[in-house]
């Protein structure tokens, strides 16, 4: 499996300013916070979520629902 394989595209919702941006979600791993590129504020995951895709992303987070 190359590296594309273990990459999917998905939109984050800022939760602060409701900015919207693509980041590489992998398939393999969660991702504790991302910095939105609007507002600057450290986004985390809500709740139990594992990762930032888990609570602000367009798609399920395949780590947790894979």
């Amino acid at each position: 499996m190359n590296l594309k394989d273990e990459l999917l595209k998905a939109k984050l919702t800022c939760p602060k300013c409701g900015h919207k941006q693509e980041g590489a979600m992998p398939t393999n791993a969660c991702v504790p916070f991302y910095i939105c590129d609007n507002c600057k504020e450290t986004i985390t995951p809500k709740g139990d979520d594992c990762c930032v895709f888990c609570s602000y992303a367009d798609k399920k987070c395949p780590a947790k629902h894979g």
